[in-house]
């Protein structure tokens, strides 16, 4: 008894950890990630907001469906009605779609504003590219230039790169070289995809950005993470036989230990990265729930 009680102990503190971390998806999930920059807060609001419309306007069609289904049915109504013109009803089912369309156009092209409105001195510039199947990051600017492969993490390789925590390192979303960003800086990023490859989506849902990879063309986003942590997206354009293992991982960090990392990336990716896990890595929920249940 007292072990079944650890268990789902256990259980309901690794739901509510990874709920209030929402840096990766989660079982069940039917909300949005929780967000971890200004943009993505405000599409997060804007979901919420729209559900007060679709909702009601949801319900009211069900309800007019089901009277006239049951009202005006054949056996009910053998003589049908042969009403062709009210006023009233036109002037209504006119004006109401105009002003809900106009409370949903206002906050959705504010948004796309504060979206698509490129800050005019980024902190750092970096370059994603994609290739079938991996993104290749290369950091532009400055004295120190780093670039290296991101590839989806293979279970055999876990031990190696010191990643056997599936809770912080999901499976299928963690891969072996994250792109490394300071926190509470602005990143511009630079997206496109191999020349003679394929169109790929670079897709990061706690940052709302979600931005297409083509070939021979230069696409840019931004963001401005404001939380430390491993973020997790994936590859949202259907790009060949493995698309679905062409993950993100975007490590947000403290500036001190970003520089330091970048320093040492530029002799000794692995060594640098290493270091970088062992200094900002924590506990997961997975090993706290572990615990718990012993």
């Amino acid at each position: 008894m007292n072990r079944a009680y650890a268990a789902v102990s256990a259980l309901i503190c690794l739901f509510f950890a990874f709920g209030a971390a929402a840096d990766q998806p989660v079982p069940w999930q039917l909300d949005l990630q929780q967000p971890a920059t200004a943009i993505m807060h405000e599409i997060k609001w804007f979901s919420h907001y729209t559900l007060w419309f679709i909702v009601p306007i949801t319900l009211f069609v069900l309800v007019l469906l089901i009277i006239v289904v049951v009202k005006f049915r054949a056996n009910a109504n053998p003589v049908p009605s042969r009403t062709s013109h009210n006023t009233l009803i036109e002037v209504v089912w006119t004006l109401a779609p105009v002003l809900i369309l106009l409370f949903l156009a206002i906050p959705s092209f504010n948004l796309l504003n504060a979206q698509l409105t490129k800050p005019q001195n980024p902190d750092l510039t970096v370059k994603a590219t994609a290739t079938q199947w991996l993104w290749s990051y290369e950091y532009q600017g400055g004295e120190t230039a780093v670039s290296f492969d991101s590839y989806m993490l293979k279970d055999g390789d876990r031990a190696a790169s010191g990643k056997t925590d599936k809770g912080l390192y999901p499976r299928l979303l963690a891969v072996d070289n994250e792109l490394v960003v300071p926190v509470n800086k602005t990143v511009r990023v630079l997206i496109t995809a191999a020349p003679t490859d394929v169109i790929h989506s670079f897709s990061m849902p706690a940052f709302g950005i979600k931005l297409d990879a083509i070939p021979g063309r230069l696409n840019e986003t931004w963001f401005k993470a404001e939380k430390e942590g491993i973020y997790y997206g994936q590859c949202s354009q259907l790009c060949g036989k493995d698309h679905a293992f062409m993950p993100i991982a975007i490590r947000v960090v403290p500036e001190d230990k970003f520089n330091a990392w970048k320093t040492a990336a530029q002799k000794d990716l692995r060594g640098a990265n290493k270091a970088l896990m062992a200094a900002v890595d924590q506990p997961s929920a997975v090993k706290v729930a572990s615990a718990d249940a012993k």
